[in-house]
């Protein structure tokens, strides 16, 4: 039989303790598939005495990172997460002294992606991440391998479980945000502090690897707008069904004549299209090549089941000597995206202002985005016989530059009484 493919964990949370456990349980498949034993030889983790469902006592434990990198293994599978730090020190360590590297860390390759890359490159040695964008839906290796003929036009997600979660509770229910957060959090879909999640932090470190591998460019976090869930209302979702639409949150990266524009944002769907059914915890991936045309992949995004199982597959796929750049193309010839304005980008538009109900206030409104290029194709407004309490106008565009429908709304901001910030959303036909 072939020498056994070795592997020591760093990090024993949900995810690491998912990923020993499938090597113990599934033990005589991967060795098929694999073609050669895997064998789990060190682990290192904060607290020994922890229950973590798993016989932690077969294993080398490691005290500390120096130790555990000084591991006779063929690859280090980091689960400690984060950008900086530990989880930083231990996936450079591994690649410098000529170890493999699977990781789940979207944080870690959005910041320092093509560093590491390169790092890798070096050595000789490969960093495997199919875990870090999508749990269990393989849209790496999709955009890697399976789609590598194409050039890649778009790329359209849905990728926080937690966010997705919230929305379709909030739309079937009527419930407002706070409310359907608490009960994510405590069904254990949120996180007690939920700020990378609902914000779109999250949601924006994958794009940012995704547009990478589909577009040839450096993970970059920074050139991008980034807006979450939280000022999504209950009457938004109700609006916007009455239109004929969901609200998701997408994570987007567009080639618009040659530049990039990436932005994670809530947007209208159609309802009927496919992705607008992708409802609770599931994710999806869109994506649209010039020869494939479009591909759309959904499932769990997370849970240890999901999120261990594409780490396990990383590692087979280097047990039996599968060779890729981290971001498909060999890390020097990753390049500097020529950014685009989102600004720039052509949309239809979903707006909700909240005015004073008096006489003269649709005109206005309707006057100001005339001026600013603005064509509206619908308008609903909700009155009231009181004309002291605030009413909400909704209105959908034609396709419209977004810095035009921005500036629009400024000047109404400026102009009328209103109670909240205009609520801007773009209707996306996925």
């Amino acid at each position: 039989m072939s020498k056994p493919f070795r592997v020591a964990v760093a990090g024993l949370g949900t995810v690491g303790a998912g990923v020993v456990k499938i090597l113990e349980d599934n033990k005589d498949v991967i060795t098929k598939r694999a073609g050669r034993p895997v064998e789990v030889v060190g682990i290192m983790a904060r607290d020994k005495t922890k229950d973590r469902g798993i016989d932690v006592s077969k294993y080398k434990w490691s005290e500390t990172l120096e130790e555990f990198l000084n591991n006779d293994v063929d690859c280090v599978a980091e689960m400690i997460g984060g950008s900086e730090g530990i989880a930083k020190d231990c996936v450079e360590g591994a690649l410098s002294s000529g170890k493999h590297v699977v990781t789940a860390n979207k944080a870690l390759l959005a910041h320092h992606g093509a560093a590491l890359s390169a790092l890798a490159e070096t050595g000789k040695v490969q960093i495997n991440f199919e875990a870090a964008v999508g749990g269990g839906i393989p849209i790496i290796k999709s955009l890697r391998e399976g789609l590598a003929a194409n050039k890649i036009k778009s790329v359209i997600d849905i990728l926080n479980g937690t966010c997705n979660y919230i929305l379709t509770e909030m739309q079937q229910t009527g419930r407002d945000f706070a409310d359907v957060l608490k009960e994510a959090q405590e069904k254990g879909y949120a996180e007690a502090d939920p700020t990378f999640d609902v914000d779109g932090i999250d949601t924006a470190h994958k794009i940012a690897l995704l547009t990478s591998i589909a577009f040839g460019v450096k993970p970059d976090i920074d050139h991008m707008e980034i807006n979450g869930i939280r000022n999504i209302t209950a009457e938004d979702l109700v609006h916007a069904e009455e239109l004929g639409y969901k609200i998701k949150l997408f994570g987007i990266c567009k080639n618009i004549n040659g530049k990039l524009v990436k932005s994670v944002e809530p947007c209208l769907v159609p309802l009927g299209s496919t992705i607008s059914a992708v409802d609770g915890v599931l994710n999806a991936v869109n994506i649209e090549g010039d020869f494939v045309g479009t591909s759309l992949s959904v499932g769990f995004g997370a849970g240890q089941n999901a999120t261990a199982s594409a780490v396990v597959a990383d590692i087979i796929d280097l047990a039996r000597g599968n060779e890729i750049p981290t971001f498909g193309v060999p890390a020097n010839d990753l390049v500097d995206a020529d950014w685009g304005d989102v600004g720039d980008s052509v949309s239809r538009f979903y707006v909700r202002l909240v005015v004073v109900d008096k006489p003269g206030v649709l005109a206005e409104i309707s006057a100001i985005m005339r001026d600013n290029n603005v064509s509206m194709e619908a308008v609903l407004q909700r009155g009231e016989d009181d004309e002291n309490v605030p009413v909400s106008v909704v209105i959908t565009s034609h396709l419209v530059k977004q810095s035009n429908i921005v500036k629009a709304l400024d000047l109404i901001a400026q102009k009328q009484n209103l109670s909240e910030s205009p609520c801007l959303m773009r209707i996306e036909s996925v």
